[in-house]
């Protein structure tokens, strides 16, 4: 049971699909499966191999359903008393212990801009478990030979390249383009995208002057309030290494379920707030 678990798990991760993996680690007394059963659980519910059925099984499969919407794992102990046995319709009077673990694929982070912070993020993301894809529209600076194997590396213009490549919802984005213009355009293309991250650099005041004009051409406030800017952790970052590694731990938090002032809740949100000015 537990190889079409671990096969349908190999198969999740090589089509991009987030999955839970529910693990037996403990068991004492009579319960219905050994410690080492797995399950498998999916996004739109369906599952693969079975901890045993019945009722704490269900509890598990919610619960493997809350930890893919918060991308963190939990413990979860069962006492398979007789009420609980006879409400799940099997005979066993143990107590278990069930792991749950979100799996998710390598996620994908597409950085737009490959001059000093991009490209230092670039390397750090790709070194910290990113599958790293780099846009820069100049070629001198789009060069895959500056760069590690494994990071995607296009010289292109980005709006026109992002109009080609729609982003998968899990996609982590980074703005961190040559100038205002380009951040702009940038931003344009994946204002009202539905993605795990969107990130602009810049000070507050030029992150203001983008959403304004954004606004101003009819991109609704909404749909900026997600964007994290000013981009990164504040960690005091001055230099570009030290920026691309604000970038990449916030990258990190996103990741792992935490949450920054710098994100959703920050600074974006209360431009919104603020408008229609301040």
């Amino acid at each position: 049971m537990n190889q079409e678990v671990f096969a349908a798990l190999a198969d999740a991760l090589r089509r991009g699909e987030d999955v839970a993996l529910v693990t037996i680690v403990g068991a004492r007394g009579s319960t219905p499966q050994r410690v080492g059963a797995k399950m498998l659980v999916y996004g739109d519910g369906r599952t693969v191999g079975t901890i045993g059925g019945g009722c704490y099984e269900n509890d598990a499969f919610w619960k493997a359903r809350e930890a893919l919407s918060s991308h963190r794992a939990l413990t979860v102990k069962y006492e398979l008393s007789d009420d609980f046995a006879e409400e799940s319709g099997l005979i066993c009077g143990g107590q278990m212990e069930v792991f749950i673990e979100p799996v998710e694929p390598a996620p994908d982070v597409y950085v737009f801009g490959a001059g000093h912070v991009g490209a230092h993020l670039a390397r750090m993301a790709h070194d910290t478990g990113f599958r790293v894809h780099l846009v820069d529209d100049r070629q001198k600076f789009a060069d895959a030979t500056l760069f590690p194997e494994g990071v995607a590396v296009e010289a292109a213009d980005i709006p026109g390249w992002l109009a080609a490549h729609p982003l998968p919802p899990s996609a982590y984005a980074v703005i961190v383009t040559r100038g205002h213009r380009h951040d702009l355009d940038a931003l344009r293309a994946l204002a009202g995208q539905r993605l795990r991250y969107v990130g602009l650099i810049g000070s507050r005041a030029k992150v203001r002057r983008l959403f304004d004009a954004l606004v101003a051409e009819g991109t609704a406030p909404g749909a900026l309030a997600a964007v994290h800017a000013p981009i990164g952790l504040d960690i005091g970052a001055i230099t570009p290494q030290e920026i691309a590694v604000a970038i990449l731990a916030e990258l990190i938090a996103v990741r792992r379920g935490k949450t920054s002032e710098a994100g959703t809740v920050g600074a974006s949100l209360r431009w919104a707030d603020a408008l229609p000015g301040d």
